[in-house]
């Protein structure tokens, strides 16, 4: 028999500052954040009869928003010419680092060549994250350019932490592969 209920009337009041917070840290953006903590009272709205009680109340529109999140990343993913220059890495043969500012013009010169490589650059690096599987890519941003907790990923794709990174040493080197072939 289900113990918790659910009461819509005093979510904003009992969780809207916890979701914002939660949401914060994970997409650097407060206007984004706020937005994905509105979706997830809507969405928890329309689905009201899906709640069993299993869980509570915060731990049901939790899940709610984590899907909000990825979600989110997902489009951010689709949109054409959109693109992070900046990635850190691991490599064996060299050290930790910004892996893509190493080959990017200083973006301070104002060298119009460098804008447009810049420009170029993003637009492969978009390229090359889209032909990556789905899953794949979407691991390797959370990671590798959003930095999100390794366990946090772990938990919200069901994965463990070993299959994690083997998921990012072969995005790595798909994007590394990818980028030789249609940017150098």
């Amino acid at each position: 028999m289900s113990t918790n209920t659910i009461d819509p009337n005093m979510w904003v009041d009992k969780y809207s500052d916890y979701l914002f917070n939660y949401t914060i840290v994970r997409v650097d953006d407060k206007e984004i954040a706020q937005d994905l903590v509105q979706e997830t009272f809507f969405a928890g709205l329309k689905s009201m009869k899906n709640f069993k009680g299993e869980a509570s109340e915060r731990t049901w529109l939790i899940s709610i928003l984590k899907r909000k999140i990825i979600d989110h990343y997902r489009k951010i993913n689709s949109n054409k010419g959109k693109a992070e220059v900046r990635m850190n890495y691991t490599s064996d043969s060299e050290t930790e680092g910004d892996w893509l500012e190493e080959r990017v013009a200083d973006p301070f010169d104002g060298n119009a060549e460098g804008e447009i490589e810049n420009e170029e650059l993003g637009l492969a690096i978009h390229d090359c994250m889209g032909k990556l599987p789905q899953k794949q890519a979407l691991i390797f941003k959370l990671k590798t350019i959003q930095g999100f907790d390794t366990e946090a990923i772990c938990n919200e794709f069901d994965i463990t932490a070993s299959n994690l990174w083997v998921i990012i040493h072969r995005a790595r080197t798909a994007m590394a592969e990818c980028l030789e072939k249609n940017w150098f």
